[in-house]
């Protein structure tokens, strides 16, 4: 089983490491937000230990997003913040337990396997389809019909996040969280170039897909009408 830690102090973050690697677990270590959210959304887990108080991307918010995308993966919260009120907020932004600073890995342990012992809830497919649009998220191929489309990396990302919430209509705030760094500037056109590149793909390719802007809130995917 692959766990993530996202833990900035570099002294608890090698004694979390070396816990769950000496019980069998495959871990994974994050320092910051920004890359916690990067692998907690592109790989999968069977538990997430996350600090609060992280640089480039706070704890919650972190948390936020990736419940935002979808993800139910179990995450235990690590903080110094341990008051009734701060905890009730982190169990409220979707955290399944939390732990108040300094703690006792023995009863981390202990917390952490209960939760994975809960059936998954993850049931992610490993393609993605719309009309004759079709992603395999194994191989990060796209084709239309039966042909391969060819598409940079971070249009993959835009493109899958897309397919994933067909329908939906998806901030451009959410985009950023998810897609991009959290802290990329608001005011930047990447979304709108990356956007625009990806529907003029997607129509040389023949795909029956239409991305919608709905002015002033967002896109949404959904099929061409």
């Amino acid at each position: 089983m692959k766990i993530l830690i996202i833990e900035d102090d570099a002294t608890n973050r090698q004694y979390l490491s070396k816990g769950f690697s000496e019980q069998g677990y495959v871990v994974d270590c994050a320092e910051d937000g920004q890359q916690g959210l990067m692998l907690a959304t592109s790989e999968s887990y069977r538990l997430i230990v996350l600090d609060r108080m992280l640089p480039k991307l706070e704890g919650l918010a972190l948390l936020a997003a990736l419940r935002a995308t979808g993800n139910t993966t179990p995450v235990v919260i690590l903080s110094a913040l341990g008051d009734v009120d701060e905890r009730i907020k982190g169990l409220r932004a979707g955290g399944d337990d939390y732990m108040v600073k300094p703690f006792s890995f023995a009863e981390l342990l202990i917390r952490a396997q209960r939760l994975m012992e809960r059936p998954s809830n993850d049931s992610r497919p490993s393609q993605l389809s719309l009309a004759n649009l079709h992603l395999d998220l194994l191989a990060h191929k796209a084709r239309v019909d039966d042909h391969t489309m060819t598409l940079q990396p971070k249009e993959f990302q835009l493109l899958r996040f897309l397919l994933e919430h067909q329908g939906q209509l998806l901030t451009r705030t959410l985009l950023f969280e998810s897609v991009w760094d959290y802290h990329f500037d608001p005011g930047t056109n990447v979304i709108d170039v990356h956007i625009a590149r990806l529907r003029k793909k997607l129509q040389e390719a023949g795909a029956r897909v239409h991305i919608e802007t709905v002015r002033g809130a967002g896109y949404r995917i959904g099929p061409a009408t």
